[in-house]
C-alpha cells in the first residue's frame, strides 16, 4: 500500500490501524457527566492516575452539583492538593458547580458553548464531556493529539484550537471523540514526547511515514 497522499486519507488509516490496536476508553474513572467533568478539570496538568486516586473520596464527599456548590473552599482544597494547582481547581470547581446549579438546573449542558462558560472548562474538557459523556461529536486535543497529529503528518499547527479545527474535518463526526481517545493511549504507550518507540508504531509502519525530527 503507498503512502496516502492527503492529510485526510493519513487520518482515515491512522485510525483505522489504531482501532486494532486500541479500545477507545476514557482512563479517567467516572459514573456520569457530572463526575467526568470534575475529573477532567481536575486533570489540568495532571495524571489521569493521580485524578483517579482522588476522586473516590471527592465524588463520596460531594455527589452533585448541590453539594459540591456549597462545599468549604478549604476542605476542597485539601481533598484536591495533589492534583497540583489546588487552589485555582478549587475555585474553578465551585465556580462551575454553582453555575449548573444557577443556569443549567444542576445539569451537565451538552452544547459546546455552554460547556466553555463553565469555570475551568476550556475547549478540551468541553469536547471530553461531549464526545465521552453525550456521545457527540467533539476532538479533544492534548499534548497526546498535538503532538501525534504533527509527527503523522496531519497538520503543522500547534495551537491546541487551530489543531482541532484541523482534524475535524479529516475524522466522521462520530468518530472524532475514538479517534482522540486512541491518539492518546498510543503517545502514551507508543509515541513518547522523548524517545518515541517508532518500532511499534503501526501508523508508521501502514502508512510508510518519514518522522520530522521534531513534533
Amino acid at each position: 500500500m503507498g503512502k496516502p497522499r492527503s492529510p485526510k486519507g493519513r487520518a482515515r488509516l491512522v485510525h483505522e490501524r489504531l482501532k486494532n490496536e486500541y479500545e477507545a476508553i476514557c482512563e479517567l474513572d467516572h459514573g456520569n457527566a457530572f463526575e467526568l467533568l470534575v475529573a477532567t478539570i481536575l486533570s489540568a496538568q495532571c495524571t489521569d492516575v493521580r485524578v483517579n486516586k482522588t476522586t473516590p473520596d471527592l465524588f463520596r464527599r460531594f455527589p452533585t452539583p448541590l453539594e459540591l456548590a456549597a462545599a468549604d473552599p478549604i476542605e476542597l482544597e485539601e481533598m484536591v492538593r495533589s492534583t497540583g494547582f489546588y487552589k485555582s481547581k478549587a475555585r474553578n470547581l465551585l465556580k462551575m458547580a454553582n453555575q449548573l446549579l444557577d443556569h443549567h438546573s444542576g445539569e451537565v449542558p451538552k452544547d459546546l458553548e455552554k460547556l466553555v462558560r463553565l469555570g475551568g472548562v476550556g475547549r478540551k474538557t468541553a469536547n471530553v464531556i461531549r464526545s465521552v459523556a453525550f456521545k457527540l461529536p467533539g476532538l479533544p486535543v492534548d499534548t497526546h493529539v498535538g503532538r501525534l497529529s504533527r509527527r503523522l503528518g496531519l497538520t503543522n499547527e500547534e495551537d491546541p484550537v487551530k489543531v482541532e479545527l484541523t482534524l475535524n474535518p479529516m475524522v466522521p463526526q462520530n468518530e472524532r471523540g475514538e479517534f482522540s481517545l486512541r491518539v492518546i493511549l498510543h503517545g502514551r504507550q507508543v509515541c513518547f514526547a522523548r524517545s518515541p518507540n517508532c518500532d511499534d508504531c503501526v501508523p508508521v509502519s501502514y502508512t510508510h511515514l518519514t518522522l520530522p525530527t521534531k513534533a
